[in-house]
């Protein structure tokens, strides 16, 4: 049975995606913002005073001590999570942290056993799989009623320029952790493994096409699905007309989202092969539509911990989309080879991080004999 109990929450990191947090709290009736944390003090008293906050601090640790919060929703970049995931945990406190939950496979592992030691929970923000339409497309896979998937294509075509990446810690493996691929691209990985299940093996390249950084700016992989589902994947940080499309083909169906930041029913379509046009109305999306945001996220994940439960689908298997991600970027380490869970699970050096040699083509505009040259940083 449900608790009465309100969940306390603090915020660490007062970026743009700290908002989001802030007003998915205040939807949730029982639970309060009470403190927030950023190394700005300034900052953070700014961001309190905006929605209400009782306490702002320039350091965790202090807000930990001070305010024993029974959830901490981190909101920084990739670097420090594990740090302050773990500082919570000693504390506590559950943690909702932003994706990607770490900048390595290791340090995500040693996350999760954290959390386990402490007997907390651990959720990471992926709002894709959020929203009345994801849970519906979810059920017909499951459900068979589709018939078997066969072949799904996930794009995540964005555009940042170069002011994007003059941010300091932006397009550098040692503190962004990867380029395109971690940054942008998980999401929609992320959504696709949530419809299609566990992945049985991955190969992919890393492309530097445009922009000035260490890391890729495009990435392309093919992802093989435990069911037997072959997807194809292209990632990019270089295309002006911006886009975030899946599209899964069932022996029934071709199932497609198109959107860019966030989805609704009106982004979704369900085509019926030759021959099921008559099943079409037994698929359609329910009445009620809720799209996909932070909001249901956390709800889902408040609505756990208040009942003692386990985290809803939409936010379990922290790992899952990390661990593509990270596949991608060993199989472009090793040329494209093909990259397994079982060889991800004990590799020599893609655990501890996903820094990868970069096809470099910026240079052939200027020098076709260095077509094909590798870079890493």
């Amino acid at each position: 049975m449900t608790s009465q109990k309100t969940l306390r929450a603090a915020l660490v990191g007062t970026g743009a995606v700290a908002h989001a947090h802030a007003r998915a709290v205040a939807a949730y009736p029982r639970a309060e913002l009470v403190a927030v944390a950023d190394l700005s003090r300034e900052k953070a008293q700014g961001f309190a005073e905006t929605y209400g906050i009782a306490a702002a601090y320039d350091d965790l640790d202090g807000m930990l001590a001070a305010e024993h919060p029974d959830v901490v929703l981190i909101c920084t970049p990739p670097a420090p999570h594990r740090e302050q995931s773990l500082a919570a945990f000693a504390a506590g406190a559950h943690v909702i942290v932003e994706k990607p939950p770490a900048p390595s496979l290791d340090e995500l592992d040693e996350m999760r056993a954290a959390a386990d030691a402490a007997d907390r929970r651990l959720a990471v923000v992926f709002q894709q799989r959020t929203g009345t339409a994801a849970a519906h497309v979810r059920q017909l896979l499951q459900s068979g009623a589709l018939g078997r998937p066969l072949v799904a294509v996930c794009q995540t075509l964005w555009f940042r320029d170069a002011d994007y990446f003059a941010v300091p810690w932006r397009g550098k493996w040692e503190t962004e952790g990867g380029g395109t691929t971690l940054g942008h691209g998980i999401h929609q990985l992320d959504l696709l493994a949530h419809l299609l299940g566990d992945w049985s093996s991955v190969q992919g390249r890393l492309w530097r096409l445009d922009r000035e950084t260490q890391t890729e700016d495009v990435s392309t992989a093919t992802i093989v699905f435990d069911q037997g589902v072959v997807a194809q994947v292209v990632t990019s940080a270089v295309s002006p007309r911006e886009t975030s499309s899946i599209r899964i083909d069932t022996q029934k169906a071709t199932i497609t989202v198109d959107h860019l930041y966030g989805h609704g029913h009106e982004n979704w379509r369900i085509t019926p092969a030759p021959g099921f046009e008559a099943e079409a109305d037994t698929w359609a999306f329910p009445d009620a539509e809720e799209r996909s945001d932070h909001a249901p996220l956390l709800r889902d994940v408040f609505d756990a911990l208040l009942a003692g439960e386990p985290l809803p689908a939409t936010a379990d298997a922290p790992a899952r989309s990390l661990e593509i991600v990270a596949a991608i970027y060993a199989s472009a380490a090793a040329d494209g080879a093909l990259v397994t869970p079982a060889l991800l699970g004990t590799h020599p050096t893609h655990r501890a991080g996903f820094e990868s040699p970069v096809t470099d083509l910026r240079a052939q505009r200027h020098d076709p004999a260095v077509r094909g040259s590798k870079t890493g940083r």
